[in-house]
């Protein structure tokens, strides 16, 4: 295997073949415009759509060998379940649900911060927090070499070596200032700014996830998004050789253009395939909303709809403990879900843990 070793000196690009990537650009474009139409029309996307953003956590962390399930995460969520899992399993879960907690943590910085060090270096201390990795140096940029190949591998049989630790702070800060400047074209800045920041490698574990991470965070922040819920594991996951491939290339022969044409096909398949899946769940929520404010009668029928969309595995203590539902509505109107099969016992009560209860119609649009 011959190794490939950073490119140093050949950031930013200068020779980007422009001609190729002009049929590219507006269906990408327009794409993620279609879906950023469909964000601007739900009153709360963040909470309508929070099963996507669920399943990219589970999709990036698949990438980098996670096996856990987004109804496992949700189950592991609801009140008194973890016990039940192996310790392999738990862990999985541990980093997933990190992946999401980082994912916030970096929009909250977002309104103060641009997209920086700062910020990368904040989420980076969520994402590691109490899993594995988390003694790596957690938040903070890494300070000796590191590199990517088979388990166990030296250096000198490594698919791929970054950037050495020396050269990192510079190099990160000419990241950082490309980042944030203006380029011709802003999805294309976005894929060499991908690119160039899984090349750096700028800590020691977590920077695949950090940064598919960046790019929702990016585009919020440039303003190509109305909310920062544009996912794209799902596509890198599905292509994850050719993933790995571009990435590599641009390393190894300065190929940034091959490596923007696999990014904005992402883009635009990623936003297509999301396009149709927020529709369905917008449409779900509607119909759901139409028939419980009928049947319920009730002033919380809504916040336990909103509450089951947003967490579509959970206890009844949950929905109590969030403080917007007592428990005798809370208890009237999941026997009413229950009764028409909107939602479905998970695990019964045994002793002193309660029932769980899944919205399975939300979490399979959700994987799908």
């Amino acid at each position: 295997m011959v190794t490939t070793h950073y490119h140093s000196g050949k950031f930013p690009p200068q020779d980007i073949d422009w001609k190729r990537l002009v049929p590219l650009l507006g269906p990408a474009s327009a794409a993620l415009a279609r879906f950023d139409g469909v964000l601007e029309g739900i009153p709360n996307p963040r909470l309508l759509l929070s099963p996507m953003a669920i399943q990219e956590a589970v999709l990036s962390s698949r990438i980098e060998g996670t096996q856990a399930t987004m109804a496992e995460v949700l189950s592991y969520q609801a009140s008194g379940r973890s016990k039940l899992l192996p310790s392999e399993k738990e862990a999985d879960i541990r980093e997933i649900i990190n992946y999401r907690m980082a994912l916030d943590e970096g929009v909250r910085l977002l309104k103060d911060l641009p997209v920086s060090g700062r910020l990368v270096r904040a989420a980076h201390s969520v994402l590691m927090r109490h899993v594995r990795g988390a003694d790596r140096g957690a938040g903070e940029f890494r300070r000796v070499p590191n590199w990517i190949g088979p388990p166990g591998c030296e250096m000198s049989s490594a698919k791929f070596v970054p950037v050495p630790p020396e050269n990192l702070p510079a190099a990160f800060a000419e990241w950082e200032k490309y980042v944030n400047s203006e380029q011709p074209n802003v999805l294309v800045q976005l894929a060499v700014a991908h690119a160039e920041f899984e090349a750096l490698h700028p800590f020691l574990d977590g920077n695949g996830r950090l940064g598919r991470m960046l790019v929702p965070l990016f585009l919020f922040q440039r303003n190509e998004l109305s909310s920062p819920t544009f996912y794209v594991s799902e596509y890198l996951e599905s292509h994850r050789e050719q993933y790995y491939e571009g990435l590599l290339n641009v390393s190894r022969n300065g190929d940034w253009t091959g490596w923007a044409e696999f990014f904005l096909t992402a883009v635009r398949t990623q936003a297509e395939s999301n396009i149709r899946r927020a529709r369905k769940i917008i449409k779900l929520y509607r119909e759901k909303k139409d028939w419980i404010l009928n049947a319920a009668r009730s002033q919380y029928a809504i916040r336990v709809l909103d509450f089951i969309f947003q967490t579509p595995i959970f206890s009844a203590p949950d929905i109590v403990d969030s403080g917007k539902v007592p428990a005798s509505a809370a208890k009237r109107l999941l026997r009413l879900l229950q009764d028409h099969d909107v939602l479905r016992v998970l695990s019964p009560a045994t002793g002193p843990l309660p029932a769980t209860y899944q919205f399975r119609e939300l979490i399979r649009l959700a994987e799908r």
